[in-house]
This record gives structure tokens, C-alpha cells and sequence, in this order.
């Protein structure tokens, strides 16, 4: 096989309708997807120069068969829940017999289900994909290339290719700063993927990523995308916060910056007032469950022994909207915890609140105990809010399955959720720059007052909402707006899990 230019099309299979896709918020802003790929967008930008390159996001445009067809090879990278999709792909590109390399979460946990993959370039691309392409030069090539390397990603990372996607069709970007996570809890397979030792980049690498963003004409919201980005609190505060805070300064602020962090970031009042310094105003944190038993089963130790609504409501007074994980179905769950996260979640204020059924991913320390107790079942979906789950509970399936939409029906109700905005609201207290106005957020806020305010039946709580904060906190105003959208997300998708 000769190493002339290649053409490679690089495809990002498409999401199912579930919370987190956004689908039904994004149409307020035109927007087609939340996120666009940034493994696929890093991995273009390791791949040859001379290489011809196109990038099809399933979930911002139609893959053709002419894109297919065009391309001597295609790139794909999923998670679990695009495993749908993902299948069709394969098939596709079989039948007009393109050859596939595959890798990401869903290929590196899963491997063993896709030996029809031409290639799989699994684990860390800073590892596995340069021993891919000298083997692809050599015309040697195999099916499989692993690694338990964890690469240093402060020297051999690179800034991903934006110029491959049309920054208009998404919400949000998105930067990676670390990988791996401190923590270990049981359910989740980020140690399996990335490491115990969080790995950093650089300010210098930082900055070059934001940059890259600003120069291609971004100017909104940026999403970094570690699985906990206080892994290494003393880097963040000495090197890379002062170098953002630096940046976005001399840029005048053009992004509202958001990532994910464990419960302890609210011990640490001098990062959170940092990070609000620097742009941040939401993050994603794990409760999981307000139950100190099943906090300690799943191995959650950084959230027990702790008041978990008074540490929510300590990093929203610092300005940070807290966006809330949590399950139910852990074997520890007694009858009462439905009720009880229905009133954790209205008590602490978390508007954003991500509740699931628990689930055993492939390569998780649950996995394997559930697998050692016959517990587990076939179906492994990606996906804990769709009211689906991969092994047998403790509890009565159906109790578990009639609580959890019990849970969510409750929270996303007109009354409830539009109560939590306001009691959030209470606590937010912005410690950044002021967010500037943009025309999509005009166009937005329209959109929303025809849909929110005259069309849907809870108008009079959307019109509440949006009084109250015009009088009591017009600063307030573009999260108000922004949080009622969200609300018409969820209530699609709780109607439609409850109606399935």
C-alpha cells in the first residue's frame, strides 16, 4: 500500500433524543447540535497535512453517500449512547466498501462487539495512532492497536481543527484541559478510560486553544470537558486560571466559560472565586444521591460526611450555577429515596438536575462485582435517563422504574421546576463580567417568549419569572431565560420517556 494523499472523512455518529442532547432548547437559538466532536477535530489536526480531510457531524448534517464514497478512509469516535447510530455507519461504509478506523469510549470499552471495524485505533490517540499510520505507510497495518500508555499531554497534544466544522451550527465549543480524575466511584469508567493521576496541559497549550476559537470568530460559550477539572487544584490556581483570567482579559471577555467539577470545589473559596474571575459560570457536579449509605457503596467518598445542599448553594453564591448528576438504584436506596431526591434537588436549587437509573458500564469496578454476582444483564445503552438499566436491582424493578419517573415527572413540572429557578436565583450571585448580549440570545429570548409565554400551558410561571427578575435582578435575566429554555427540553423528554 503506497502512502500517497489520503482522503479521510471523519463522521460523528448521531445522538439519540435524550436530557442531555438539548435537542428541543437548541431550536430557540437555530443551533443544530450542543457540542461538536473535539476527538475527531484533535485527531484531524495528527493526521498528515498533506491528507485531505472532511468532517460530517450526524448530529449538525446528513451523512451522503457521496461523502462516503469520496473518502478512502473513514474516521469514527462515539460514546456508548451514539450505538445506534454507530452501526449504521459501519454498515453503510461496508456496502460501499470504504474502510472504517474506529476508536473513542465506546470502541476502547467495547472492542470485542466490532471486529467488522477495519481498524481500531483504541485508548489514547497520542499513543496508538502514530504506530497506525507508520504501519499504514509500510502497507502493514493490523485490526487492533491498544495501549495502557497514558501519554504526557503537556507535550505531544495538539489544537484541535476547528476550520472542519461550521461554528454556527453548534451552542457551545469545547477545550479539553485534563484526564483521568482523584476519584475512583464505582459506577463510573473514567479511571478504566483515562487514569487515577489527572495529566494537564500547559497555559501555554490553554491559551493556544482559546485563541485558535477566537481567531476562527468565536465568541460564545466554551465547554472544557474533563471529567473533573479540580483534579489539580494548586496547577489550576498558580498556572492556568492567572494565565485564563490574563487572556480573557485582553480578549474582553468573549466566552462564558463552563466545565465539570467534584462536590469539594465548594471547600475552596479562592478557586471558586478564580474561576468566576475567569469567566465560568456553571458547573457540572456528581451528587448522585442524598443517601449517606449509598454514597459510601459506590464509593462516593468526597461526597459523604458533608451537607451536600449547603456546599451546592455555597458555589452558586460564588457564581457558579451548579448543573446536578444523580441516580437512583443503587443497592444501598431504600424505599424513600425517590421523595428524598425529589426534595434535595427543590432544596438545593439545582435547575439543571440530571436524574438516572444506575447503570454498570463495561470496565467499571460495578461491572465487574455485578458480573461476579450474575447480576448483569445484556443492553448496555450509554444513556442512565432513558429509564433503562443493564442489571438486576435490589429493589423491585418496577418500584425502581415507577420512582424514577416519579422523580422526574415531579422536578420538571411547570410549578416545581420554575420554583427552582427562583431559589437558585436567590443564591447566584455573579462575581464575573457582566454576559454580553448577542443576537442569538435576542433572537432566543423571542423565540422564547411566543413559545414559553403565550403558547405553553406553565406561561404564567414563565411570565412570573421573567417579571420577578426584571424588577429584582435585571443581571439575572439572561440565565432566567436561558434555564426556562432548558425546562422546555426537559419536559419533551420526560413526555416521552413516560409515554414509552
Amino acid at each position: 500500500m503506497s502512502f500517497s494523499p489520503k482522503k479521510i472523512l471523519f463522521v460523528y455518529p448521531q445522538y439519540p433524543d435524550t436530557f442531555w442532547s438539548f435537542k428541543h432548547a437548541l431550536k430557540f437559538a437555530s443551533k443544530k447540535a450542543s457540542l461538536p466532536p473535539l476527538g475527531l477535530l484533535t485527531v484531524a489536526a495528527m493526521l498528515p497535512s498533506e491528507w485531505e480531510k472532511k468532517l460530517v457531524d450526524m448530529n449538525a448534517a446528513s451523512l451522503t453517500d457521496d461523502n462516503i464514497k469520496w473518502a478512502d478512509y473513514v474516521f469514527i469516535s462515539a460514546m456508548a449512547v451514539q450505538e445506534k447510530s454507530v452501526r449504521e455507519v459501519i454498515a453503510r461504509c461496508k456496502q460501499l466498501n470504504t474502510k472504517i478506523v474506529a476508536g473513542g469510549p465506546l470502541f476502547t470499552s467495547q472492542r470485542e462487539n466490532y471486529a467488522d471495524v477495519d481498524y481500531l485505533v483504541l485508548n489514547e490517540a497520542e499513543i496508538t495512532l502514530p504506530t497506525f499510520l507508520a504501519d499504514l505507510k509500510n502497507g502493514t497495518a493490523q485490526h487492533l492497536y491498544t495501549s495502557e500508555e497514558r501519554p504526557d499531554i503537556s507535550k505531544n497534544s495538539v489544537v484541535p481543527m476547528w476550520s472542519l466544522i461550521d461554528m454556527k451550527k453548534y451552542f457551545s465549543m469545547n477545550i479539553q484541559y485534563s484526564r483521568g480524575c482523584p476519584f475512583n466511584c464505582e459506577f463510573c469508567d473514567i479511571v478504566a478510560l483515562n487514569g487515577h493521576t489527572p495529566r494537564t496541559k500547559n497555559k501555554e497549550q490553554i491559551i493556544a486553544e482559546l485563541e485558535a476559537m477566537y481567531v476562527q470568530g468565536w465568541r460564545q460559550g466554551v465547554f472544557i470537558v474533563d471529567d473533573n477539572f479540580i483534579g489539580n487544584k494548586r496547577k489550576l490556581k498558580e498556572e492556568i486560571l492567572p494565565a485564563i483570567i490574563d487572556w480573557m482579559e485582553k480578549r474582553r471577555h468573549p466566552y462564558a466559560l463552563y466545565t465539570e467539577a467534584s462536590i469539594n470545589l465548594a471547600d475552596d473559596e479562592e478557586l471558586m472565586r478564580m474561576m468566576a474571575t475567569a469567566g465560568f459560570d456553571k458547573v457540572f457536579v456528581g451528587i448522585e444521591t442524598p443517601n449517606e449509605e449509598s454514597l459510601v457503596e459506590c464509593s462516593k467518598n468526597q461526597n459523604t460526611s458533608r451537607d451536600m445542599v449547603a456546599s451546592v448553594k455555597k458555589i452558586q453564591n460564588f457564581g457558579l450555577e451548579v448543573m446536578g448528576g444523580f441516580i437512583v438504584g443503587f443497592d444501598s436506596d431504600p424505599l424513600s429515596i425517590f421523595k428524598n431526591q425529589i426534595n434535595f434537588i427543590q432544596k438545593s436549587g439545582i435547575v439543571t438536575a440530571m436524574v438516572g437509573l444506575l447503570n454498570a458500564p463495561p470496565g467499571t469496578r460495578l461491572y465487574e462485582r455485578l458480573d461476579k454476582e450474575k447480576r448483569l444483564l445484556k443492553g448496555f445503552v450509554g444513556n442512565n435517563t432513558d429509564g433503562s438499566m443493564n442489571f438486576i436491582p435490589k429493589m423491585d424493578p418496577e418500584t425502581l422504574i415507577n420512582g424514577h419517573r416519579e422523580i422526574i415527572t415531579t422536578i420538571y413540572s411547570y410549578k416545581n421546576y420554575y420554583a427552582r429557578i427562583k431559589a437558585f436565583l436567590k443564591e447566584f450571585k455573579p462575581h464575573g463580567p457582566a454576559i454580553k448580549m448577542t443576537s442569538q440570545d435576542a433572537a432566543s429570548f423571542i423565540r422564547s417568549i411566543w413559545i414559553l409565554g403565550i403558547k405553553e400551558k406553565g406561561r404564567t410561571h414563565f411570565w412570573q419569572l421573567i417579571i420577578s427578575t426584571l424588577f429584582k435582578n435585571p443581571r439575572k435575566m439572561h440565565v432566567s431565560v436561558t434555564l426556562a429554555i432548558y425546562g422546555y427540553h426537559f419536559r419533551k423528554i420526560t413526555e416521552t420517556l413516560v409515554a414509552g
